[in-house]
């Protein structure tokens, strides 16, 4: 079994995507790697490597040394975090990927996994099922570095055959790992204030519309692209991929099946603006043709899940 390697291990796709290619590759064949000088327990199972993506020179020694051959970027600085540090999110978003990016084009590498965004769209982009091919200007250092990203992979590919694949993900939902800076994050940490009792106050309007999507269907998807033959990704960028929309007010009205006292009140601060440059929907017909995408689970379903598995002592 070839050796693969998660960098970025530590985040909310990271845990569980390290967890998930465990149990299909075996535990010592997939390594995770993260700046964090101690392994989490989660993933104490396999091997940790304490790793930062901008020292290229260890970056590249621990990958050909160990003979990695399989690399998952998470690395990076997400959207509402990056506008509070812009110069710091383009150095980690960009000298990262073309650390890996340049092991791929000598080979040392077989196949990269980089995830691009919505965030890749701006407020010209159509929002009502944004097509795969469309106006991309994104207003947020987050976006940017994913668009230059995506042109990055497909160059590389054209240029060098790197086997680089991409999703644009949708903001994720899970109940493993707290938020880590997303402009969706809103919709993890309200089922945390639900759970507490505590009224929930939200940073985006009531009817702000988003693509979401349960983390169980993105890690799939992540996996199903990665085990695609490699005539069948036709897509060098990156793919849209879409699991289901809501707007806060609609996700309160879910809980509420649940939690029938529970109270949100809205606030909106600077994420707004990033949430009105995204798309409401998204078409992702070319990722269901190229590789069978599709998701498993509703908004209903996803709310019913987290009610019953989210756990408070996290915030701890």
């Amino acid at each position: 079994m070839l050796k693969t390697i998660v960098i970025g291990a530590c985040g909310q796709i990271g845990t569980e995507l390290v967890l998930k290619l465990r149990e299909k590759k075996g535990a010592e064949n997939v390594i995770a790697a993260d700046l964090k000088d101690n392994c989490p327990e989660a993933l104490r199972g396999g091997p940790y490597c304490k790793m930062d993506i901008l020292d290229e020179s260890f970056v590249r020694e621990y990958i050909i040394k160990n003979e990695i051959k399989e690399v998952y970027l998470l690395a990076a600085l997400l959207s509402a975090t990056a506008e509070k540090n812009p110069d710091f999110a383009w150095k980690l978003n960009m000298e990262g990927l073309f650390t890996i990016l340049k092991l791929g084009k000598e080979k040392h590498i077989d196949k990269i996994f980089w995830p691009s965004s919505i965030a890749v769209f701006g407020p010209t982009t159509p929002r009502d099922n944004t097509p795969q091919y469309t106006v991309m200007e994104p207003s947020t250092v987050y976006g940017i570095s994913k668009l230059a990203g995506e042109r990055w992979c497909e160059y590389y590919h054209a240029k060098f055959d790197v086997d680089v694949r991409s999703i644009r993900y949708p903001g994720l939902i899970s109940y493993t790992s707290l938020p880590g800076g997303g402009t969706t994050d809103y919709a993890v940490d309200i089922f945390y204030q639900a759970k507490l009792n505590v009224p929930y106050v939200c940073y985006l309007k009531e009817d702000s519309s988003m693509p979401m999507m349960f983390m169980e269907d993105a890690i799939r998807a992540t996996i199903e692209l990665m085990d695609a033959p490699k005539e069948s990704v036709k897509i060098r960028s990156a793919y849209n991929l879409s699991g289901c929309s809501f707007t806060p007010k609609e996700l309160a009205s879910e809980i509420q099946n649940y939690i029938p006292d529970f109270k949100i009140s809205y606030a909106p601060d600077f994420r707004q603006a990033i949430a009105d440059s995204w798309p409401k929907s998204i078409d992702d017909s070319a990722a269901r043709k190229d590789w069978s995408w599709k998701e498993n689970f509703s908004t209903s379903e996803l709310v019913k899940i987290m009610i019953h598995n989210v756990n408070t002592d996290l915030l701890k």
